[in-house]
Parts: C-alpha cells; structure tokens; sequence
C-alpha cells in the first residue's frame, strides 16, 4: 500500500511543480532506490555477502554433497521423476515405514539388506536425507533488506508517478492554447469531446437568473489564432456555450464523446491554478453544434443503452424517472436541484456515482458470487454453462470494458474497474485474491494512467470508502457481533460507519458541513439499491432491442428508486440533517481527530448498554431538535416572536407569526437551502399565504425550499410578471406542490389568528410617472400584529415611493420598517420622515457586489432615531414584543 500512496502523493504535488525541480527531486529519488537495492544486493547470500546464522552442513561420509543452487540454499532432497503429486504419497509411506534394524549401516537403504553398506556417490541403498529447515532466521541483516527493497519500492513508485504527472502538468502549461488564454483572444478551435455535455445550475446574480449553460469536456486538436496562425496541438479544455432553449440545447446536450467539432470563441484561463484543462474556450452567440466528425462505433452504442434506459423510465414517477439512469449508469441529467441537495445533505450522493457496488452485481451475473468464483460450486452463467476460469476472467474482463464506456470513465468507475480486472487476473491465474493488494495496485495503475485523478476528489472519496470497507469495517463488525447484533445488520452498520468515518473529513474540505443522517439514511437506502440497480440493467440490456419491454422491466426498478429518493427527501427535511463545520483542511483534521475520539469512546460504551441508548436518544434529539427543547438550548427562537428577518444571502425572506407551527412568508430569497432551514429552525410547518413580492430571482429562487415539506394555502404574487422566465419558474414550482397562484390586488385585506395585513403596492393600472421595471411594481404590504406595526417595502425605488406616499396619505408611523431594495441608496426622504421606524431591517449578503446597504441610508434612518439591523454582520433577526418592542439576534439579544 505504501508505494500506491507515494506515487498518489507524488502526483498530487508534481502537476503545478516547476518541470526542473520535479526532474531533480524524480533523479534523487531513483538514484537512492538503486543505491538501497544494490546495498542489499551486496549483503544478500546469493552474491557472496556475510550473513548471519549457522552454517551450512559440511559434506561428509553421512552427508552427501549439496547441489549448488542459485540463492544457495539448502538443496533439495533428492528425488526421483515422479510427478509432484505422488510426492504426499511417498512421504505417508515413509513415515509408516518400520525403523531401521540393529546393525543397519547408517548409509544403507531402508529396503536394503542388514548390514549392507550403500555405495555412496550413486545413490544406490543410499537414505535420502531429509530437507532441512536451514533458511536463516529472520535477523537484523534479514529485516534491513526487506526494509531496503521496501523503501526502494516507495521511491520508485513515487519517482515514476511524479516524472508522469510532471509531463501531463507541462502538456496542459505550453503550447498555443495556454498562450492565447492569457491573452483572452478569440480563436477556432477543433475539438473532440471527451465527456458528455452537462447542463449547469441557473445561479442567481443580484436580482437576475444567470442562464444555464451547456459545459462539455474536450481536447483541443487545432487552433486558429487571431492572426491566422493555425497550429496543431493537444490541449484539454473546458467547452462552454449558452445556447437557447428547445432544439438547439438538445443538440448541444445530446454530443456524445469522440465526436469532432468546430467551435470560435475566446479562450480564458482556468479559475484556479493547476487545473487540468488548459483553457476554458467560451463558443460566441447560439447556434447548434458544428460537427466535422461522428463519434466512433462504440459510443454510439454506449449512447443508444444510455439513451433507451432514459425512454424506458419515462413513464416512472418525477424522482424515479430522474434517479434510476443516475443509480445504473451516473445519468444525473435529470436529476432536479433539490433532489441533489437532498442527496447532499444526507451523504447518498455516492449512489449517484457509479462505483464499485454496479461493477460487483454486473459481474455477479456472470461469476456468481465473488466468494465461490474460484470454486468448483461457482455459480452464474459461467457456472451454468461450464465456461473455465481462465475464459470466465477473459469475458469479465471484456464485461468491465463496457462497463467503464457505458457508465463513461468517471474516478470511481475507473478505481471499480482497476481492482475488477485485478481480481479477474487473480481469478484467470489461479493466484489468491486478495483485496487490499488489489487496491492499492489499482491505485497504483490509476495514477500512473491519469496523473489528475490524485488530486480528484472523487477518486479520494472512492480510494477511502473502498479502503476502509477492506479494513475498518470487518473489525467494527465482528465486534458488533459480539454484542448480539445481528450478523447481516453488523456488516451494514459497520461498513456505512467505516465509509462515513473517512469520507466525512474529505466531504468537510468541499462543503463546510457535517451530515447528522448519513449512516441511517444510507442503511435505509442499502436494501433499495440492489433491485433498483439490477432491474435497472436488465433494462438497459433490453433497451436496445425491445424498447417495450425495458419499459416494462423499468416499472418495478421504479418502486425501488422511489423509495431511495423518498429516504434522502425526508432525512434531508429533518431539522439537525446537518450541522455547520469548519472548512478547509483545518476542519478535516479536526474532524478526523473527533471521529478518532468517537471511536475510541465508543469502545468502551459499547459495554453499557444504557450509556449506549443515552447516547442513540441524544444524537436522535439533536437530528430531530424538538422546538420546545432547541428554544431551552439554543435560544432561537424566541419565545412570543412575531417576525423574522431570515438570513438568505443577498435577498429577501420575511416569516410573520401566524400561530403555532404556522405562519406566512414574505418573500424566499436566493438560495432554497438557506430558506428551508430558517423555516425549519422556526418550526413553520403551515404557510397560509405566500407572498412573493416581485419575480426577480433574489426574492423567488428559493421558492422550492420554502414549499418543501410544508402545506401552502395560496401564492400570492404581483400583477406585473417580468422577467417572465422568473414567473414562468413560479408558476411550474406551484403546479408541481398543487398551489394556486393569485395576483395582489391594492386595498386587499386578509386576517389570519393574530395577523392582519392590507397591500398598499403595487398601484392599479396605468403605473405612476417614473415607475419601471419590477422594482417598482413590489407588493408593499402594512401589518398589525400584537399591537405592532410593520412597513414593508420590497425593493420599491423612489419614484414608487414617493407615488405610494401619495397614494396613503395617512400612512402612520411604523414600528418596524423593511427597508427597500436590501438597503441600497436610493431612498425617498420624506417617506423615511413620515414613518419613523423605532427599528429598521435590511436584508443583505455579506460581500455583495452592490455596495448593500448604503453608509447613507443608514445614517438617514438612524438621523430619524431608528436602530438599524442587517442580515449580513447580525445573522437572522427575529422581532418580539416584550412587553415593548426588542430584537433578538440569532438567539442573543439585541436592541
């Protein structure tokens, strides 16, 4: 295992290092592993050197002369030409043979006459001496050596996978590609796509949707300059294109790889440094694909069983549709964002990613199980059909090939069938499998063929889980075992535990947090995902010649992939699925020093049962946080609240108390993860009305997480539906959750328990002078709760403003003001005068682009003896009366 994880190491560090110090640091390295051999050489027996330990028997008279044999051992005893299997045969006789007669020479032979003497030198009546156990005891000079050719190993391997990861690192760092990104020119590129094309998450920027975009990876073959130089090269590159909806994005996504195109664009740098592309080429204006070269054979096959095993589930359920192509062959297109943050939070993406558990149940159709595949009861069709071992490897070899072109030569495919072939070339040779070896060869290999994978996350994940499925979990589970726990329920636990003990630090580096719910989710999961992935195949396999029949077999696959979908949907929507961590290595290692802690506490716990259910009932409060009891530990929220401001980034989300577990939500913010689980953390789980001020994305893109899990009576939106993609997203999410969707309508007035509230905004057609855009068409809303009362404005900008003071002339002064537009400085002074908030809210992200708030709005509301919050420096805000009117900030209190 040593010598795959230096040439992983070696890899890592050799892709951005300077091409003459990884060449001196790979010569050193070799140059002392040939020095470490040929010191053990030196002192190795064979070539004359000292050893250590008694001498060999000198020939004698009794003794017959030693043969000399190449590593100077003692020789064999000598035999005859009979086949190794009569040689147990002869041994048996021997030792039932009768003991030598008194007076028998000690040379003669025991068939041979008493006191017959042999003729020594022939080998007649001779006794043939016993091989004796002479190999020399296991010495200091013995243990060096060994360690010598260990260490030997480590630098060779290190020494050679950094000399290949140095080449791949210059290829992508010189040549024409890299030149004219640093330029950002434009230039034509032809290209050959390496991966399949993938569409982007919509990213909300400000108050906009940034489009979705096709990605795709390819290798750069020609380059055309701005100056008409044409030079033939071989670069990676990240394609990007933003093309428009229907045909012309089904072209782009339907690329398959090996297909040549021609694309112009410009070129720009990577975002970060080391990266393995060389450029990512940004292709100018729409347009479909201009293809100058089909994709070979072998892809279109592979993308025909991808695409049938697609049309097969298109009569499943919305999340088994999406989720049975990703469980089978990694076909995530269809996978809805919040089915993926769902998976993400509860540690179930792996199942996404095609890995070594498809590779297993594939091969086991034709090997059987992988424990009797070397035996005469193998089972299978290779043992139904009586097909040899050696034929057997050679098939599964060929079954992984397509395995790996199907499911396409992702990390954790690759690492799968790296140790399948392995263990197929243990099974063809007749050697012993083991698995351990079989990793780290593959890791080994891997490295090597791909320098890129040691630093690809995925591949690390892969590495660990399998690693520790190999050496953890076999422990953890036979301790388990002795503690009464079921056998087949000991494995399970053990290996999610071990897999999620290793991975969770790696996980830590990318996501900033710790999953509360990964080891039951999964164990949930676990007994889903053989028959969702079986049928699955079947149907892939059938796809291509009976598309009816896939779908037929795709009908039951779906029940399965449902349920799996239903587990990471519910795990997700509990409270405590996920806590906040550190980011960065720091928080891996300190993750993995409290795991560390963990283990070795629950050694010992595992011998009190009670300290054990004590421990199961507090992790099972902490995931579950009852509202009482989180209130009495955390402080949030607070008791008799009436309004919180929800930290969601750059946007608006407002939650009014409408009752308990109810109440109605003004806006969703940005992000549905941030506003899902303010609302969790409220315990809101009925939202009478929704509100949504305006349809720019920073106040409707979270949307889903604010209908997720919860019952919503109506959607209430502006009159004005611009931009109309936004819109448009609203009214296919309230389809979706059955939400009917209402227009706001001015003077409108509605009570819920001890809420009420009039909409003042937007005016009724035609809109006042000055007014454009949604900014200006927000619903403004006035509420009264608990004898306060509350302005808020959206993002109204000032010539909306000053039309609605004119409009309310007898507008009265206000508690609590949500200030328009997150802040910003274009404010209306005299609305500012007139209503006098006793406390002003502003709702901004922390570093946004816009300047949010404004330092002049601020001093303007504090100039009118209004304290001023905001979500970005004081977190969520909740407003109380108490018995006057007080803030409390994220669980401590404030003014």
């Amino acid at each position: 295992m040593a010598p795959a994880l230096a040439a992983w190491a070696a890899a890592a560090l050799a892709l951005d290092a300077p091409a003459h110090l990884v060449a001196l640091v790979c010569t050193v390295a070799s140059l002392v592993a040939a020095a470490l051999l040929i010191g053990a050489r030196r002192r190795d027996p064979a070539t004359g050197g000292r050893r250590r330990g008694p001498p060999h028997p000198r020939p004698g008279p009794d003794v017959p002369s030693p043969v000399p044999l190449p590593d100077d051992r003692q020789p064999l005893e000598p035999t005859t030409s009979r086949p190794r299997s009569a040689q147990p045969r002869q041994r048996e006789r021997a030792r039932k043979a009768p003991p030598p007669t008194a007076g028998r020479s000690p040379g003669a032979a025991p068939n041979a006459a008493p006191g017959t003497p042999g003729r020594p030198g022939t080998g007649e009546g001779q006794t043939v001496p016993r091989r004796q156990a002479t190999s020399p005891p296991r010495t200091g000079a013995w243990r060096g050596r060994r360690t010598a050719g260990a260490l030997a190993a480590v630098l060779l391997c290190g020494a050679a996978a950094g000399a290949v990861a140095g080449l791949y690192g210059a290829d992508v760092r010189r040549g024409p590609v890299p030149a004219l990104a640093r330029e950002y020119a434009e230039a034509t590129a032809e290209v050959t796509v390496t991966g399949d094309p993938r569409l982007t998450r919509p990213r909300v920027r400000g108050a906009a949707l940034a489009p979705a975009s096709v990605v795709l990876e390819a290798e750069a073959d020609r380059v055309t300059g701005p100056d008409g130089t044409t030079t033939t090269t071989r670069a990676p590159v990240l394609v990007t294109v933003h093309p428009g909806a229907g045909k012309e994005r089904a072209a782009w996504l339907g690329l398959l790889p090996s297909t040549r195109l021609r694309v112009h664009g410009r070129l720009v740098p990577p975002l970060r440094d080391g990266d393995r592309i060389a450029a990512v080429v940004r292709v100018n204006g729409g347009g479909p694909p201009r293809i100058t070269g089909r994709p070979s054979a072998v892809q279109r096959v592979a993308g025909r069983l991808r695409a049938g095993l697609r049309t097969a589930s298109d009569g499943l359920s919305p999340d088994a549709r999406a989720l049975l192509p990703a469980l089978v062959v990694g076909d995530t297109s269809r996978v809805p964002p919040e089915l993926d943050e769902a998976f993400r939070a509860t540690d179930m993406l792996h199942l996404m990613a095609v890995s070594g558990s498809n590779l297993t149940l594939v091969l086991a159709l034709l090997t059987g199980p992988p424990q009797l595949a070397g035996r005469a009861e193998r089972r299978g069709l290779a043992g139904a059909l009586g097909i040899r071992l050696r034929t057997t490897a050679l098939l599964g070899g060929g079954l992984t090939l397509a395995f790996v072109i199907v499911c396409r030569p992702d990390p954790s495919v690759l690492r799968a069938a790296a140790c399948g072939l392995i263990t197929l070339l243990a099974l063809g040779t007749g050697r012993r499998r083991s698995l351990l070896p079989a990793l780290a060869a593959a890791v080994l290999a891997l490295v090597l063929y791909d320098p890129w994978l040691a630093r690809s996350y995925g591949f690390l994940l892969s590495a660990l889980a399998t690693g520790a499925l190999l050496t953890i979990a076999p422990g953890w589970s036979a301790a388990l075992r002795r503690r009464g726990v079921p056998p087949r329920l000991a494995e399970a636990l053990a290996a999610a535990a071990a897999a999620q003990a290793v991975c969770a630090p790696v996980v830590v580096v990318m996501a900033a947090r710790v999953s509360l719910v990964a080891i039951p989710c999964n164990l949930i999961a676990e007994v889903a995902v053989a028959p969702a992935t079986v049928l699955g195949f079947a149907a892939l396999a059938v796809a291509a010649v009976a598309p009816p029949v896939a779908g037929w077999i795709a009908w039951p696959a779906g029940w399965p992939a449902g349920w799996i979908a239903q587990v990471a949907r519910t795990g997700a929507a509990l409270p405590g699925a996920e806590a906040d961590w550190p980011d960065g290595w720091t928080g891996a290692l300190l993750l993995a020093l409290v795991t560390l802690a963990v283990v070795l506490v629950g050694r010992r716990l595992l011998q009190h049962r009670l300290l054990c259910a004590v421990c199961a009932l507090l992790v099972l409060l902490a995931v579950v946080r009852p509202a009482p009891l989180a209130r009495i530990v955390t402080g949030w929220p607070p008791p008799g609240w009436r309004m919180v401001a929800c930290d969601v980034g750059q946007g608006d989300a407002l939650v009014l108390a409408a009752g308990p577990g109810t109440a109605v939500v003004v806006d969703t913010g940005p992000e549905s993860r941030a506003v899902d689980r303010c609302l969790r953390s409220l315990g809101v789980v009925r939202i009478p009305l929704l509100v949504l001020t305006h349809f720019h994305a920073d106040h409707v893109a979270g949307l889903t997480g604010a209908l997720r899990g919860r019952a919503v009576g109506a959607i209430e939106t502006t009159g004005l539906e611009e931009p109309p993609g936004q819109a448009e997203f609203v009214r296919r999410r309230a389809r979706s959750a059955h939400v009917p969707v209402v227009a706001a309508v001015p003077g409108e007035r509605r009570r819920f328990g001890p809420l009420s509230w009039e909409v003042l905004w937007p005016a009724p057609p035609p809109a006042p002078a000055g007014a454009e855009g949604p900014n200006d068409a927000s619903v403004t809303l006035l509420v009264r709760t608990a004898g306060l009362t509350l302005l808020l404005l959206g993002d109204l900008e000032p010539p909306a403003q000053q039309a609605l003071r004119t409009a309310h002339p007898a507008l009265p002064e206000v508690d609590v003001l949500k200030v328009a537009h997150h802040g910003s400085a274009y404010q209306d002074p005299q609305l500012l005068r007139r209503l006098r908030p006793r406390l002003a809210l502003i709702s901004c992200g922390a570093d946004n682009p816009y300047g949010h708030p404004s330092p002049r709005t601020i001093a303007s509301l504090r100039a009118q003896g209004a304290a001023v919050l905001r979500t970005d420096t004081d977190g969520p805000i909740a407003v109380i009366r108490d018995p006057g009117l007080r803030a409390v900030l994220g669980g401590h209190g404030g003014p």
